[in-house]
């Protein structure tokens, strides 16, 4: 089937993205599991149907702008990945691929306006909190504003936290059992800063001394999926010399950020950093898997009455990273914690990075769908790894006039020991 790719024209990705290709064999498991094709009901817009697109694409059989729709609605979640029974390496092939031929499509003009704010401030703490400040004026003359920007003024925040300043170090309390180095992330830091504070208290409770390294950026996840090669290997490259060596782990605490340092191998693939983004890429962990392997050294107070809370897998923490029991067992640790499951868990909320600025309506769809399935629940907390579902899910709630709070697992975990 892909004799025909010539892997030496398509640079150092050309043989992960054409073993992607091989490796299906065209089956359809993946369609179940696709959130886009749960939405269209469209070939082309199934796992199967873009890599039928991409191959043709790299062949040089069809050109990229008439693949491009298609290619753009595919969240990158990866739930194909779990789903198939060949082991497709979806993830060596999506993002590559976009890379590969952003600079081929042409993109009407606030198309790229959008995706160029995006990536000028969503990166920089400092500057996104500026841009949502600036967000609130915005909306004041929101029927002034062009269609394609509106999502980017409906989705920030009414009221942007304080800011947090986090310090380089901070000791483990009693005995110290780990040493760890800490990715704040940059929206996260703006969005809900809590997040870090409650990690950090978690880990030093349970004896883990926790370094914020204070070199440290954006993990480049934005610009990977979005086809921005330079950059993605500018902040990675950032991140492999900020974080030290003398620690026993690199912990993550937003799914996409843990997932795509995960991947700087492919992002750094062909250079003279890829041997260490191949180290680097194995010291990275997410929180929960961390907590869970060391074992809580103080168990959580909890609460004396039952307290249902509804658990959200993250699709870049249960597909790209195989991070499902673990987030459960911590919340289980809270005495009285009920965790109850939502339904559908395999289809994604819509954030997907930028896809929900992208890709508004199906991003919408998904949204209200996945905050309709956390009501089902009847629990009144839900609880998950990312801050971009955590915004989404946040968001859907609202709008649906139903007061149920979202929080990340170390809040829940924080707030249990308090």
């Amino acid at each position: 089937m892909l004799h025909s790719i010539k892997t030496e024209q398509h640079g150092p990705l050309g043989e992960p993205m054409a073993h992607a290709v091989q490796t299906c064999v065209h089956c359809g498991f993946c369609l179940a599991a696709c959130p886009t094709y749960s939405e269209l009901a469209q070939e082309m817009d199934t796992p199967r149907g873009r890599i039928v697109l991409m191959k043709e694409v790299l062949e040089g059989t069809l050109p990229a702008s008439a693949a491009a729709i298609h290619i753009d609605r595919c969240l990158g979640c990866l739930a194909c990945e779990p789903a198939c029974p060949s082991g497709v390496p979806y993830r060596d092939l999506i993002s590559p691929y976009r890379a590969q031929v952003q600079e081929q499509l042409p993109r009407p003009l606030l198309h790229r306006l959008r995706r160029w704010l995006a990536a000028k401030t969503i990166p920089f703490p400092n500057r996104f909190r500026l841009a949502l400040r600036g967000a609130a004026i915005g909306r004041l003359f929101r029927p002034l504003v062009p269609s394609s920007l509106r999502a980017m003024l409906d989705l920030a925040p009414a009221q942007v936290p304080p800011a947090v300043v986090l310090a380089a170090v901070y000791p483990a309390k009693g005995e110290r059992r780990a040493r760890v180095a800490l990715l704040a992330g940059c929206a996260q830091q703006v969005l809900e800063p809590d997040i870090n504070v409650a990690t950090i208290d978690v880990l030093t409770r349970n004896g883990v001394e926790v370094l914020v390294p204070t070199g440290q950026g954006c993990c480049g996840g934005l610009a990977w999926h979005t086809g921005d090669m330079a950059a993605a290997r500018e902040f990675a490259r950032r991140n492999l010399d900020a974080f030290p060596a003398d620690v026993d782990a690199i912990v993550t605490n937003a799914a996409g950020c843990g997932s795509a340092m995960h991947e700087y191998h492919l992002i750094l693939r062909g250079t003279a950093d890829e041997a260490r983004a191949e180290k680097f890429r194995h010291r990275v962990i997410d929180v929960s898997v961390f907590l869970a392997r060391l074992g809580l050294s103080e168990a959580p107070a909890g609460w004396t009455e039952p307290r249902p809370i509804a658990y959200h897998d993250a699709c870049h923490l249960a597909n790209a990273q195989n991070v499902r029991t673990q987030p459960r067992d911590l919340l289980r640790s809270i005495p009285g914690v009920e965790v109850r499951e939502i339904a559908n868990p395999h289809l994604c909320c819509g954030s997907a990075g930028s896809y929900n600025l992208d890709q508004p309506e199906i991003a919408g769809s998904l949204g209200e769908k996945k905050a309709q399935a956390v009501i089902a629940t009847g629990a009144d907390i839900v609880a998950t790894g990312n801050i971009g579902c955590m915004t989404q899910v946040g968001t859907h709630l609202k709008r649906l006039g139903v007061n149920v709070r979202v929080r990340h697992t170390m809040q829940v975990l924080r707030d249990a020991y308090r």
